[in-house]
């Protein structure tokens, strides 16, 4: 018996049930979750933003420890302390064999297949972007686990496996961001805020760092900001001042709204880059003049899950971790059981706070 957050429907409130694991098949891995972040993706999922089979049990961003693994399995064995991976690569799809395992087209067919049932109503359930981290307990491909490094705070190593990953990435894999460059960061949440710490890492400056919420400066100056602007308050204006009147070598949009990729976009400088992680909506839409693309020169490209190979990217952050160059407990704003799941997202609504970490006993 498994305590978890479900999602019964699209737009239907999260509910807390109990559900029964199976053992694990051939190639599957059982971990005991020690903790889950509470990301926007999930929040995604709710709303139908991002679509996947339901119900579902929530969760994607954690870690914990193997408990029992199916047979074949030989990357991890019972008592290894693993990051979940929610979008392990194939290794066979074409976008593998061109060296970008974060565009593998079979990243997230775990989720399209049910790994458990509500034991109220035996109705099937499948796993929230393959993994269903909102739960005390899951059932993952053994490509869905990393090894952690020792040294690493369990609890802490949650974030490593979306939000992390994700801004790190889109830092110093998609932006390639180089010392002494300017970055301007559009939403200070979870991941937001691992593109501010990754920005300071990479030697970037001015960091300038926007939100709606003016309770995140003083977490966006902990994780690395070197100034902050209210996204009311003209950002594309405030940043070219703040960088001698020429924009942001980068700008890094983490909120996936049309406004918000129109103000990075238009706080980038000629020739810079604007780097979109935050996921939209598709009734979202952006537009630009086509004298506007030819007299800046900006290039505009997406980012999905950092353009990260988890598996080379994880140590790299363990080493930062363990160097103290990455906070990841300063990420966290509020650490709460199963039972606050709803109310984060209640708060990830209104554009407060840093990261929730679910943390189980």
């Amino acid at each position: 018996m498994v305590r978890a957050v479900v999602l019964p429907a699209v737009g239907a409130p999260p509910e807390i049930v109990e559900i029964d694991l199976p053992a694990p098949g051939p190639g599957r891995v059982r971990v005991r979750l020690a903790a889950a972040g509470v990301c926007h993706s999930d929040l995604s999922l709710t709303n139908g933003v991002l679509s996947q089979p339901v119900p579902l049990v929530l969760g994607h961003e954690g870690a914990g420890t193997v408990t029992a693994v199916g047979e074949g399995v030989t990357a991890v064995a019972p008592g290894d302390r693993v990051v979940i991976n929610w979008a392990p690569s194939c290794g066979e799809c074409h976008f593998c064999g061109l060296g970008e395992p974060w565009l593998c087209a079979n990243a997230l067919a775990g989720g399209a297949v049910p790994y458990a049932r509500r034991r109220d109503d035996g109705s099937d359930l499948h796993p929230g972007l393959g993994t269903g981290a909102f739960a005390e307990e899951t059932v993952v491909s053994e490509r869905a686990v990393l090894p952690l490094p020792d040294g690493v705070p369990l609890d802490d190593a949650a974030l490593l496996g979306c939000a992390v990953l994700t801004g790190y990435g889109a830092v110093h894999n998609a932006a390639r961001v180089r010392e002494g460059e300017s970055v301007a960061v559009f939403g200070v949440g979870g991941v937001g805020l691992a593109v501010l710490q990754s920005a300071r890492i990479a030697g970037a400056g001015p960091i300038v760092a926007v939100d709606v919420s003016p309770e995140k400066e003083e977490l966006a100056r902990a994780a690395g900001a070197t100034d902050f602007v209210l996204a009311a308050d003209e950002p594309a204006r405030r940043i070219r001042k703040i960088t001698g009147g020429i924009g942001a070598d980068h700008a890094v949009e983490c909120v996936g709204r049309a406004e918000t990729i129109r103000a990075a976009w238009s706080s980038t400088r000629r020739g810079g880059r604007t780097t979109v992680v935050g996921i939209g909506g598709k009734e979202q839409k952006v537009s630009f003049s086509a004298i506007e693309i030819f007299h800046f020169a900006r290039t505009l490209s997406g980012c999905v899950y950092g353009n990260s190979d988890p598996a080379r990217d994880l140590p790299v952050l363990a080493e930062h971790v363990l160097a103290g160059r990455l906070d990841l407990s300063g990420m966290v704003t509020e650490r709460i059981g199963l039972d606050g799941v709803p109310a984060a997202f209640d708060t990830m609504r209104a554009g407060r706070g840093g990261r929730a970490l679910v943390v189980f006993p």
